[in-house]
């Protein structure tokens, strides 16, 4: 490690895990290595852990922060999880260190954790006032929300072009108005979450009958799309494969979507240094939108390793030495 101060932590001895949470397992978690007593500056720290979700863009974004914090003079391990709902609170316990996050619905998820899900909405379209919510939300619960950048991704909701030739689709508000009754392929959190199935119910009228727990965009819910097996798949607009699947995204025509800004989260204790907040600032300033659906497109189109585009997008972009 270089001589640059750490923000502390010490390690567990060799061996010694946790179970996070008892859905972990089930929804192909891996266990977390504990992070033991001493946290505080000076203490010496292990390594810096940055968390991911189960989706491309997440794993990826997380692999980019990893060679960002690496060439700052940082050891890293990426740890993916299934979703926010695992890997949030191990960020919160200092398990995990750094998330690669989207203002929006991290705002309208600590939001409803705090004041439940029927709580007043706190994002918006306009990212000062959600990110201004987040951070009030997230400093009690020992969170560090860094600047926001001009990359973004919204969830998407997309159907096969045969589905929606057939029954006149252009937007969420005509496949409502279709009356078809909806097996929605998405991440099991879709059942709660306002933007996802409640949402599409509530805003929509879509007669949404079952949820097909496949994950966010991932190869298999576009594949269940495509195959007829489900009818609507939950997936973003950086989606670069959706013409593979024969799939085209439907309008949010009533904005049920916030615009999400991709900004880094991180425990402030373990975590909260200056340095690193330097160094994923500069990440920050230079990823685009573009950006993030070429690096999509890399891993779900040309089938490259997350960590191989990674170094090959910081490279690139002459955010770490060569």
């Amino acid at each position: 490690m270089s001589s640059k101060s750490r923000v502390a932590r010490t390690a567990v001895a060799a061996g010694a895990v946790i179970t996070l949470a008892a859905g972990l397992a089930a929804c192909g978690g891996q266990s977390l290595e504990e992070k033991g007593g001493g946290n505080g500056k000076g203490a010496g720290r292990d390594e810096i852990v940055i968390g991911s979700a189960g989706f491309t863009e997440s794993k990826v974004l997380a692999e980019i922060y990893s060679k960002v914090l690496t060439d700052a003079g940082y050891r890293t391990r990426v740890q993916t999880l299934a979703n926010r709902e695992l890997y949030e609170p191990a960020l919160e316990k200092g398990q995990i260190d750094v998330v690669p996050e989207y203002a929006s619905t991290l705002a309208e998820f600590l939001n409803a954790k705090k004041n439940g899900t029927k709580a007043k909405p706190v994002a918006s379209s306009d990212i000062g006032k959600t990110v201004t919510a987040l951070k009030k939300l997230a400093g009690p619960r020992g969170l560090k929300v860094l600047a926001a950048g001009g990359a973004t991704d919204q969830n998407a909701f997309a159907v096969t072009r045969k589905f929606a030739a057939e029954h006149s689709l252009k937007s969420l508000s005509d496949l409502g108005a279709s009356k078809q009754k909806i097996k929605i392929a998405a991440g099991e959190e879709c059942e709660t979450r306002v933007f996802c199935k409640p949402g599409l119910e509530k805003t929509y009228g879509i007669d949404i009958t079952a949820l097909d727990p496949k994950g966010v965009g991932t190869p298999q819910a576009k594949q269940a799309v495509k195959d007829g097996t489900d009818q609507l798949v939950l997936t973003t607009t950086t989606d670069a494969t959706l013409g593979n699947f024969g799939l085209v995204l439907l309008k949010d025509d009533k904005k049920l979507q916030n615009a999400d800004n991709v900004l880094p989260v991180v425990n402030a204790e373990s975590a909260g240094d200056k340095e690193i907040e330097t160094a994923l600032g500069k990440l920050t300033r230079t990823l685009t939108t573009e950006d993030l659906i070429n690096v999509n497109r890399k891993v779900d189109a040309e089938r490259l390793k997350p960590a191989d585009v990674a170094q090959a997008y910081v490279e690139s972009k002459g955010l770490v030495k060569k």
